[in-house]
């Protein structure tokens, strides 16, 4: 019976003794043998390195980050040359997988994590519809200006700024109905921060108290503030 008090004793001991963390980013570069990952956010309009892991011949690896609200990280990859790639993610405390190769480090990336991830990658997959359309008539406005013809270079300008405005109407219904993520303010913050004022305001005062409360809601109500006391 003592040996069974000890032996549980020692299981507690252990287990408060591992340090924990808010965040785990648990992640596979196949193909990865040697380089240098970096886990990184931007903390007061700068990029900073979090946490970093050298790699020498183990392709799995965690990095770790304090967390107080879900909130976006990135992922970087320094393969001993002057190639930098990235890999942007959501996070919210617990455990994100990011599982990717070293040939196509941010291309073949696939992310398991949060919620917000879930909400983000849905809003980039809907809207990479209307980047693709903008991509289609950048390259009519070059073969337009190219032949010098007027017309069509006006009427391809006329479809881009209506195209424009698609896009941040969307982007802003697109918040809306996700006030309940962390999601919504960032994408004010980092899609249509020049949008017109009544834009931002109409997603800040849709946006949950939770949310107001987060990282991004807090930096969306000031932004906005910014902007009234200027005007």
């Amino acid at each position: 019976m003592k040996k069974i008090v000890f032996a549980l004793a020692m299981i507690v001991i252990a287990s408060c003794s591992k340090e924990q963390h808010d965040l785990v980013v648990k992640t596979n570069v196949k193909g990865l043998k040697k380089g240098t990952v970096y886990l990184k956010k931007v903390q007061d309009t700068v990029l900073v390195t979090v946490d970093s892991v050298v790699v020498n011949g183990n392709s799995q690896f965690e990095l770790y980050s304090p967390l107080e609200s879900p909130e976006m990280f990135f992922l970087y990859l320094n393969k001993n040359t002057s190639e930098n790639e990235r890999i942007p993610f959501f996070a919210d405390k617990g455990v994100t997988e990011i599982h990717t190769t070293v040939k196509d480090f941010a291309l073949d990336a696939k992310i398991n994590g949060s919620e917000q991830q879930k909400t983000l990658e849905n809003y980039q997959q809907m809207i990479g519809r209307l980047n693709d359309q903008n991509l289609d008539l950048i390259k009519a406005s070059f073969e337009a200006r190219k032949e010098n013809d007027q017309t069509k270079i006006d009427s391809i300008d006329k479809l881009s700024l209506n195209l424009i405005k698609r896009r941040y109407l969307f982007t802003v219904n697109f918040a809306i109905n996700n006030k309940n993520s962390e999601v919504a303010p960032y994408l004010a913050l980092s899609e249509i921060y020049n949008a017109k004022v009544n834009l931002l305001d109409t997603i800040n005062n849709s946006l949950t108290d939770k949310v107001k409360a987060s990282k991004y809601g807090v930096e969306l109500q000031k932004f906005i503030d910014k902007i009234k006391e200027a005007e």
